[in-house]
């Protein structure tokens, strides 16, 4: 048993892949799932699942979070490393350079989150409910970073659970897309075990251990509609997501070994939950998929067009291939999905 904890969150998997385990569900993502993956690819034809990541455009669904910032690097006596003729240092140089750098909000647009990006008050060891995440790894220790207001720009860090484990696995395997639009269309709906357990019945779609599974929403599609101008009535009141304070669809996310799940709407679950328990997570669903299981969260992606081709083509899997950037100690990352079908 881990010397971090002494118990563990019920319904969890923290220790069942190892005492220092930082993948969680991704140890399912085996090389048999990669060529089940690979089995699907049958035309050859790819699509990008990523929103262009300056959608959705301002900070109308979150505040916290900014578009990217490109600006030039600067040479030695700061000028700006754009169309810059080199001749201007070197005589008789016919170079011309562009070099730029990017303030980026990792969280932004179309994104993976790490298991160090929620984790939950737990009292892992019976000292007292503290900063808890997946496998019993603690903030202040583990993941750590500064706490005031004043001190808000120094650094932050995961030193373990960070974004780089889902770099290292690769985030390559065969993933499953269930299609709620097709189903519920653009209304702002929560969806629960049943309605889902229909939906996957109805399409006949399967999801096995270490499958990835895409929930298709049209979320994404409604915001490239938009223009880069989200609007802020409309964009809190679209398209489906799931229900977190159901018990019954928590227990399916265990019982089907999925290795991440991912969605093209904000959070992948509806927010706000709605009522819960006086003591509870605001954000269930990722509390039981990042805190107790392992599993990650892909958030905004666009599956529109995909979706609508294995739908016309009476198919529901394909490879995917989805790596974050290899940004070590992030919680979170852009990501550029690819699916090949």
């Amino acid at each position: 048993m881990s010397l971090r904890w002494t118990r563990r969150p019920e319904g969890s998997t923290w220790g069942d892949f190892g005492p220092d385990d930082e993948r969680g569900r991704l140890n399912l993502l085996t090389p048999e799932k990669v060529r089940q993956g690979v089995a699907e690819v049958r035309e050859g034809l790819t699509f990008c699942l990523s929103l262009p990541l300056d959608l959705p455009g301002g900070n109308v669904l979150n505040p916290r979070r900014h578009p990217p910032q490109i600006t030039p690097t600067r040479r030695a006596n700061g000028r700006p490393n754009m169309n810059f003729p080199v001749c201007e240092e070197v005589d008789g140089a016919t170079d011309v350079i562009c070099d730029d750098r990017a303030l980026i909000h990792l969280q932004y647009s179309t994104q993976w989150d790490s298991l160090a990006h929620v984790g939950s008050l737990f009292d892992a060891d019976g000292t007292g409910a503290g900063p808890t995440f997946y496998n019993g790894f603690r903030g202040g220790h583990d993941i750590v970073g500064p706490e005031s207001a004043a001190a808000a720009d120094q650094p932050s860090r995961a030193k373990r659970l960070g974004i780089e484990r889902l770099a290292e696995t690769g985030m390559q395997g065969r993933a499953v897309m269930i299609d709620l639009r097709a189903h519920l269309g653009d209304a702002k709906v929560k969806v629960g075990y049943d309605q889902l357990a229909r939906i996957l019945e109805a399409d006949g779609v399967v999801v096995e251990p270490g499958d990835m599974v895409c929930l298709h929403t049209g979320f994404a599609e409604r915001l490239i509609a938009m223009g880069g101008a989200p609007d802020p009535t409309r964009v809190h009141n679209l398209c489906a997501g799931l229900d977190g304070r159901d018990p019954r669809l928590l227990d399916w996310i265990t019982r089907t070994g999925l290795c991440a799940l991912i969605a093209d709407n904000y959070a992948v679950e509806a927010y706000p939950a709605g009522p819960g328990p006086a003591c509870c997570a605001t954000l269930p669903l990722h509390e039981h998929c990042l805190f107790k299981l392992g599993v990650n969260l892909g958030e905004l992606w666009h599956l529109t067009p995909l979706a609508e081709w294995l739908r016309a083509n009476g198919r529901s899997r394909f490879l995917l291939t989805a790596p974050p950037l290899r940004l070590p100690g992030a919680v979170g990352s852009p990501t550029t999905p690819i699916a090949t079908v």
